[in-house]
């Protein structure tokens, strides 16, 4: 198999990928809290933002998981 040059960092940046996602949710999340007093969103429409961007989020994070296992992987075999 051939070696791949920069695979231990295209893994390293697939991952960090896969964080930035998780903060972008954990963000919307914060946002989306209904607060007593302000007005806004109420509790079943976050609900529904939270399930549905979750289920977005999570077809984003496990390709990004899966591909970076695999680049460490290779940079593991490669040496």
């Amino acid at each position: 198999m051939r070696k791949l040059p920069f695979s231990r960092l295209a893994g390293l940046g697939a991952f960090a990928a896969a964080g930035g996602i998780l903060a972008l949710f954990a963000l919307i999340v914060y946002i989306t809290i209904p607060r007593p007093r302000t007005g806004g969103i109420d509790w079943p429409n976050a609900l529904l933002t939270w399930i549905s961007v979750g289920l977005i989020v999570l077809a984003l994070l496990v390709p990004h998981v899966i591909y970076g296992r695999i680049l460490l992987q290779e940079a593991r075999q490669g040496r």
